[in-house]
């Protein structure tokens, strides 16, 4: 038989704070995949009009958008998964062995 503190649910550490840093992470993020990306548009109309130093900054830019915005994605699957653990219901109870036809 199990017991009825197996069903409670498990203490949450730094709540509120947590989700504001990672809320405040992923703004950051995804504000300077933004400026990352006006900036490669801007080298790269600087790149076509000749000069060719344009195009290494503009490969560090695009670089720079892609792994701002894998940072706001991850962060935005942590703030997820931290949202969905709080609000969670505890089961039930335990299963019966057998599945549905056993259950019949």
């Amino acid at each position: 038989m199990p017991r009825l503190d197996e069903y409670a649910e498990p203490p949450r550490r730094g709540g509120a704070g947590v989700l504001l840093l990672l809320a405040l992470g992923i703004t950051a993020a995804v504000v300077a995949w933004g400026y990352l990306v006006y900036v490669a548009i801007d080298f790269g109309t600087t790149a076509r009009n000749g000069d060719g130093t344009a195009w290494w900054f503009l490969g560090l830019a695009t670089v720079g958008a892609i792994s701002c915005l894998f940072v706001a994605m991850m962060l935005g699957t942590r703030l997820v998964a931290r949202i969905r653990a709080g609000s969670s219901p505890p089961p039930t109870g335990p299963r019966s062995p057998g599945g549905r036809r056993a259950a019949r």
